[in-house]
């Protein structure tokens, strides 16, 4: 069985009747991961955990908000993946993890991009030092705040310099960009 993972920008998780939609939604969907972006929690505490997820075989690791901006956290089932190793970063949270059932060993890395564009660069040598510390299969998801391609933007889907890196740091780590399901973009403004 391959570990369910799910990526969410939550947009902050300071309210309880958030956090219990959110849990509610995650009973429903039955994941085993859950990389939760821009949390804005500055401290993530057992009692944080259980009234977001309501497994008791939680491990979980974070990056804390700077102030009521970013922060992230990755929590998994202990029943279904090992934690073996993981690493906070500027902007993401790297686990190793190794799978219960079949013992194969893979990093997962949650991310929370810079909205700054001079600071995308740093974002990609931190993950490519990440991957080349960890030499192993690799997830990487979260909220890069930046696309790869134009038609990936609402709006007038102009190309900018962060797009072309942002190809190419996929490229030079031979990841692979899995395509979106359903929607045409990961989040919605409720607009028409």
């Amino acid at each position: 069985m391959l570990p369910k993972i799910l990526t969410w920008n939550v947009r902050g998780l300071n309210d309880i009747n958030k956090r219990l939609r959110i849990r509610s939604l995650l009973r429903q969907w039955k994941v085993d991961i859950i990389c939760l972006q821009e949390t804005k929690l500055k401290q993530i505490t057992r009692r944080t955990i259980q009234s977001i997820w309501g497994c008791q075989y939680v491990g979980w690791a974070y990056l804390p908000s700077d102030g009521a901006l970013g922060g992230i956290l990755v929590m998994w089932d202990k029943r279904v993946v090992e934690n073996i190793d993981k690493f906070v970063g500027e902007y993401f949270v790297g686990c190793l993890f190794k799978n219960s059932e079949d013992g194969f060993e893979w990093a997962f890395a949650g991310v929370y991009g810079p909205n700054l564009e001079g600071e995308w660069r740093l974002l990609w040598d931190e993950l490519a030092s990440l991957c080349s510390w960890w030499e192993m299969p690799w997830c990487i998801g979260g909220d890069f705040n930046v696309t790869r391609f134009p038609s990936a933007r609402s709006g007038d889907g102009w190309q900018n310099h962060a797009m072309g890196e942002f190809s190419d740091f996929i490229s030079e780590l031979g990841l692979m960009d899995i395509p979106l399901l359903g929607g045409g973009y990961t989040w919605s403004s409720n607009h028409a």
